[in-house]
């Protein structure tokens, strides 16, 4: 008999609305309701996959303490890493119960140069020091900035969201993806919130190391465009049933241990 492919699904989401406000969500009414987590575990039961679990991403909530709190509160074995919100610094707060920190480079909120200040700078050698990896989503005119800021810390664990958020494969943003790509710690994911162009992900396939390339659904955000169905044929046509890709390169970006995994076979 042959075994399921186990998958890590190293990005997904999940809020409840009658406890949290998360103000993007205006103008979203796909999104503007509750996810809980056994939603996504259905869906990949529906693939006919054996999902192990998953790296909880913060969400941009009003209210990242409550966040935190309702996190630590889950206590689903499903969730593998959480991976939660702080203003990167070298003197920065951080949640006891995070694997590791996203500060969002992406909203509206967050600056242009962001990245390249001195405080965050420091703030990303003081994360490398404690071996805590930090999620790095950036708006994808900015992937020079990244580039720049995150080459300054060769010793961190930095995972790239969505592919970087390229929309396109400028020779700025190849040259800059080039960079981050040869950066020792530095992973990426194949998710997105728009449509996942074939094109990107082949020359992210080329660019990064197979061993730091991670799948990522960005689930419930990738049913805005699309669904987990066609984002997971996707992968699987572009890159066959990796085991890498599916789990073990998330175990080693994140430090999930095969011991806290509930395999169900």
């Amino acid at each position: 008999m042959t075994r399921q492919l186990q998958v890590i699904d190293a990005h997904f989401h999940m809020w409840n609305l009658e406890r949290q406000h998360l103000p993007w969500l205006e103008g979203m009414p796909s999104l503007n309701r509750s996810f809980p987590l056994h939603e996504l575990e259905d869906e990949y039961g529906q693939l006919g996959v054996e999902f192990l679990g998953g790296v909880y991403v913060e969400v941009d909530s009003d209210d990242p303490l409550l966040e935190d709190r309702l996190v630590y509160e889950n206590d689903d074995p499903k969730i593998l890493a959480r991976m939660l919100r702080a203003q990167v610094g070298p003197y920065m707060r951080v949640p006891i119960n995070a694997t590791g920190i996203r500060e969002p480079l992406h909203t509206e909120s967050a600056p242009r140069g962001r990245c390249l200040e001195p405080s965050f700078i420091a703030g990303l050698h003081a994360m490398a020091d404690k071996g805590m990896p930090f999620e790095l989503c950036n708006r994808g005119a900015e992937l020079p900035d990244m580039a720049q800021a995150f080459s300054q810390v060769p010793s961190l664990t930095v995972i790239m969201d969505h592919m970087g958020n390229m929309s396109n494969l400028s020779p700025a943003c190849k040259k800059a993806m080039r960079t981050m790509a040869a950066l020792p710690h530095c992973y990426i994911k194949v998710s997105g919130d728009q449509p996942v162009d074939r094109d990107i992900v082949a020359f992210v396939r080329d660019t990064f190391p197979p061993n730091r390339i991670l799948y990522a659904s960005n689930w419930p955000v990738v049913t805005v465009h699309s669904s987990l169905r066609e984002h997971w044929q996707l992968m699987l046509d572009t890159f066959g049933p990796d085991e890498d890709f599916f789990k073990h390169n998330a175990m080693r970006a994140y430090g999930i241990d095969t011991d806290t995994l509930t395999s169900e076979g």
